[in-house]
């Protein structure tokens, strides 16, 4: 793949840590610092995703963890919850508001929730009254508890297609969306402009990857390192910059789910080699 030199300080970049599951988040920060980076999307630290008790566990409480962070001197752009728009329980939900005090205790603007559903049947009318189910749960729960924090949604399966993530739009126009780039090239076939013309408004934050087109374990496509694949990252990278985007840009190196994946410094290492940050 052919990069250009083209900088981007501008970009508020982020990384997942489902590229380094197994580190606290003391290492998690020093990681970040030691490559530049302001900014992790929190998913996974030491290997556990449920993430309110193990803060319960290591801080305390919401304001221990705020002080111990700005120590640290790296914001997270996003709590990753696991609850799914289309297709969840009240378990689901209960599980989710626990993340709420931490996410407002820290700061943080956005909780990630995954649209659900299948991406063959994309928002179809069943996917659509409960995604629209959800999220009107969403708003009366955070209006009655004066929650500062708001969900964002990844567009992950049933909202990879234009069709489906314009439609849910068109009803919640405010509603915060995380555009997995990489999905709605490869799951919904659209090309990267057709995607931000329907998304880019909607966007707070965008994650990027790689991938060849041959099957691995989990996928009918295999992610490979930065610049190594298929995806267009420069005219990606390239887009969001001409429209000034202001979100967060978050390196997603999924080796928590996918091990074959090298360790995440050489993600790291490539993106400087391609003078992205």
């Amino acid at each position: 793949m052919n990069f250009n030199s083209t900088l981007y300080p501008e970009f508020q970049w982020s990384f997942s840590t489902l590229g380094c599951p197994e580190l606290t988040l003391d290492e998690i920060c020093e990681l970040a610092r030691s490559f530049g980076l302001s900014f992790t999307e929190l998913r996974a630290i030491q290997g556990r995703v449920d993430l309110p008790p193990l803060f319960t566990e290591q801080f305390g409480s919401p304001t221990s963890l705020s002080s111990h962070l700005n120590d640290q001197q790296v914001g997270v752009s996003c709590l990753d919850t696991s609850l799914k728009l289309v297709g969840n329980s009240i378990e689901d939900r209960l599980s989710f508001l626990k993340f709420l005090p931490w996410a407002d205790g820290i700061g943080t603007q956005f909780l990630r929730v995954f649209d659900g559903g299948a991406v063959d049947a994309g928002m179809n009318d069943i996917a659509y009254g409960m995604a629209c189910d959800t999220i009107e749960w969403w708003l009366e729960e955070r209006e009655k508890s004066g929650w500062k924090a708001d969900i964002a949604i990844e567009t992950h399966d049933c909202l990879v297609q234009k069709e489906s993530h314009q439609r849910l739009a068109v009803k919640y126009p405010e509603l915060k969306m995380i555009w997995d780039t990489h999905h709605t090239w490869k799951k919904g076939s659209d090309c990267i402009e057709t995607s931000w013309a329907q998304l880019g408004s909607n966007t707070c934050s965008v994650h990027i990857k790689d991938s060849i087109s041959e099957p691995s374990a989990r996928h009918p496509f295999t992610y490979v390192n930065l610049g190594d694949g298929e995806f267009p990252l420069t005219t990606t990278l390239d887009l969001l910059k001409q429209n000034q985007f202001e979100g967060y840009v978050c390196i997603e190196w999924e080796r928590m789910w996918h091990p074959y994946l090298s360790d995440i410094k050489e993600a790291f290492t490539r993106a400087r080699e391609l003078n992205w940050f």
